[in-house]
């Protein structure tokens, strides 16, 4: 019988992508779903942005570019680098992808042979382990929960890591916690990770910009570790530009020219348009990015607060990003008539057809005492969908 590769049959969907769009079929039968499943800014790109890719279009950018991107944008993310992060890169050791997470999987399948090992702390955002399976490797899901505001220790690190250890995966600020690394912290990390050989870490930076608790700090910073380091990011979360499919890495050069080979055959270079949207936002004022930042800010003060008066969910303090994941365990084993809540995709799902809330189960984020909730709404839609929440779970006994 005819049948798809095993490599497929590996990989899960995408959770959040699904409960989205279950969402979206109740929307379409006229129910009234408020979407916290997704995470995506709801702000429009500025209209500045919008000017450079109008500009773009009629200059006729419609020809294929470079496979790393433009070089007129790879400068200006080694511009970025340099004067946001204090980091020296040159346009060799910057590669331009369809996106930030064709840059992830770039990177993994360029560095990660059959049989080798990733670490990956949970809660992790879906497609790590996902894109490790696809490149014939090894997860290996290092738990860091609630109790310690879902970090990693430098001493977790150390005891997952063995001789098959290739690669670790951080992200600061996180999805799906918003739990933010400090410097101390990520020092603490750097200094494991340099005790061991041919060990490298990708940094997903791409919340970069949603930060409440002041400067965004790169484990690629400290003294042998831009050696080790491969940072992502792009433009998709800070300046409202998911659509625009435009995420890069900044890494050592050999590994750069391994993606660049790998992409070569596999996409080329990213959407002429959208470079130049890019290189535009990164090179023209950031106000845009302050006030969106203050907008996530507000929300997450408004939501922390709101379902800290829920009764059975535990709350911490999301410190970037804009994702709540609150501890839902208590609700495990309670009823709604015959409704029986076993897990956090119960509850999700439970939530989602009684009160019309579209969350995500923390199971698929390696994580089944807890469920995320995107606050990339409007302040309404935050209030109401919590009234809703709060309503629904009183209803469990």
């Amino acid at each position: 019988m005819a049948q798809l590769s095993d490599r497929l049959q590996r990989l899960a969907p995408s959770a959040t992508l699904a409960m989205s769009q279950k969402s979206s079929e109740m929307k379409a039968q006229g129910i009234d779903v408020i979407n916290m499943s997704v995470g995506e800014p709801d702000f429009n790109t500025p209209d500045h942005i919008k000017e450079a890719a109008k500009k773009a279009v009629d200059d006729n950018y419609s020809r294929y570019s470079p496979v790393p991107g433009y070089a007129d944008l790879r400068q200006a993310i080694v511009a970025k680098l340099k004067n946001e992060n204090h980091l020296d890169y040159t346009i060799n050791e910057i590669l331009v992808s369809n996106g930030a997470k064709q840059s992830v999987c770039n990177t993994v399948m360029a560095l990660v042979n059959p049989g080798d090992e990733v670490i990956i702390p949970a809660p992790y955002w879906v497609s790590y382990p996902q894109m490790v399976k696809l490149a014939g490797g090894n997860p290996i899901i290092v738990e860091a929960g609630f109790e310690q505001n879902f970090k990693m220790t430098p001493e977790q690190l150390e005891a997952a890591i063995t001789p098959k250890t290739r690669l670790l995966i951080l992200c600061s600020p996180s999805n799906p916690t918003g739990s933010v690394y400090n410097k101390e912290e990520l020092e603490g990390l750097a200094n494991v990770i340099k005790r061991h050989e041919d060990l490298f870490v990708l940094a997903d930076e791409i919340y970069e910009h949603i930060n409440y608790v002041g400067k965004h700090e790169s484990i690629a910073q400290f003294p042998g570790m831009k050696e080790r380091s491969i940072i992502v990011n792009g433009v998709s979360k800070a300046y409202a530009m998911t659509g625009w499919r435009i995420g890069y890495i900044a890494a050592p050069e050999w590994i750069v020219k391994g993606c660049n080979k790998l992409q070569g055959q596999y996409t080329s270079g990213p959407c002429s348009v959208s470079q130049k949207a890019a290189e535009f936002a990164y090179t023209s004022s950031q106000d845009c990015v302050e006030e969106m930042r203050k907008a996530f800010e507000r929300r997450r003060n408004l939501i922390v607060k709101l379902a800290k008066d829920i009764p059975g969910l535990e709350v911490n303090v999301p410190e970037g990003a804009f994702y709540l994941f609150p501890k839902c365990s208590s609700f495990y084993g309670k009823k709604d008539g015959d409704k029986v809540i076993n897990n956090s995709s119960d509850l999700a799902l439970y939530i989602l057809e009684k009160g019309h809330v579209a969350t995500v189960g923390g199971d698929a984020f390696g994580d089944p005492d807890c469920f995320r909730m995107s606050y990339a709404t409007s302040d309404e839609n935050i209030i109401e969908a919590m009234h809703r929440i709060k309503e629904v779970l009183a209803q469990l006994r």
